[in-house]
């Protein structure tokens, strides 16, 4: 009987068994699970990946995401690759580099650009297929604008999980919010979503209609997203934030009326990733103090 040979299988999340497959090298490689995801509803076919497979298991893989943005207001169609992996018995194979030059060949003409957050001990390998290492800006509130007073009786409180209601509200302001950020994404629904359908870390100003995604690590808090059918001004959240803290920073570039408010740094990705790019747009990541959301990382 002749030998099943390697395979190379794309675009078939909505197939379980292959869907599966991918799930199992996920785990085993990032130690999460994305069935529930899919499963929810939360999935709207962005995400695509490109995978070998072999024997009824994926060996390798690479996804495709389809980023959308609104970028200082002009609209860009960018690649982000994500989940790029493969199965420890057949590393160092060139599987992975395969992948991303099939990947690379099918969409760089087709996109402003193609990028990614690579894990620290994979920068030579984005080197060699040929990725830019760029960085971004990291915005951190300046210390005379923090605790800004609320004089409007409003104020975000964390959304109760279970409130059904609620996260419908939320998930339908998610497919129809507007633009909060020098590079918001607008295809956010199945991202944002992987990031809080447990709705942990949501909370919800009444009288601004407005929903924000916050996370506070000791003294520090991580206001990771604004999300509202309307431009709200920043200072009109900062006042409603009613949590202490004694530095707070963005997950995301804030638009331009609001710069101000802000120090801009240059940011590496620290201790958890470095940025890699193809295409010139997207040297104006840099060149234009931007960073990509950070519940847009795929």
């Amino acid at each position: 009987m002749k030998k099943k040979q390697m395979e190379l299988v794309s675009n078939y999340m909505r197939d379980a068994t292959l869907r599966h497959a991918l799930n199992d090298l996920t785990r085993k490689t990032f130690y999460f699970d994305f069935e529930s995801w899919v499963t929810n509803g939360y999935f709207e076919g962005d995400y695509i990946p490109y995978s070998f497979l072999e024997k009824g298991k994926i060996i390798s893989n690479v996804s495709v995401n389809r980023m959308t943005f609104w970028q200082n207001g002009e609209k860009r169609d960018y690649i982000q690759l994500g989940t790029v992996m493969t199965a420890e018995a057949y590393r160092r194979k060139g599987l992975a580099g395969k992948l991303i030059e099939h990947v690379r060949s099918r969409y760089q003409d087709r996109c402003d650009g193609i990028y990614l957050f690579a894990n620290l001990d994979a920068l030579n390998f984005y080197r060699d297929c040929g990725f830019a290492e760029g960085m971004q800006y990291r915005y951190r509130l300046k210390q005379e604008y923090a605790g800004l007073g609320n004089d409007h009786g409003s104020v975000f409180r964390k959304v109760d999980a279970a409130d059904a209601a609620m996260k419908k509200r939320y998930m339908d302001t998610v497919r129809n919010s507007g633009v909060n950020a020098a590079l918001e994404q607008t295809n956010k629904f199945g991202l944002q979503m992987f990031y809080t359908a447990d709705m942990e870390n949501v909370y919800y100003a009444e009288n601004l209609d407005c929903f924000v995604v916050m996370d506070q690590k000791e003294n520090t808090l991580f206001l990771q997203s604004v999300i509202c059918r309307k431009r709200i001004p920043m200072q009109e959240i900062l006042k409603r934030i009613d949590i202490a803290y004694e530095s707070l920073f963005l997950g995301f570039a804030p638009c331009e009326e609001s710069v101000g408010l802000f120090e801009a740094k240059l940011y590496d990705g620290s201790e958890d990733y470095r940025f890699f790019y193809l295409g010139r747009q997207l040297q104006s990541i840099q060149t234009k103090r931007l960073i990509f959301p950070e519940l847009s990382h795929a």
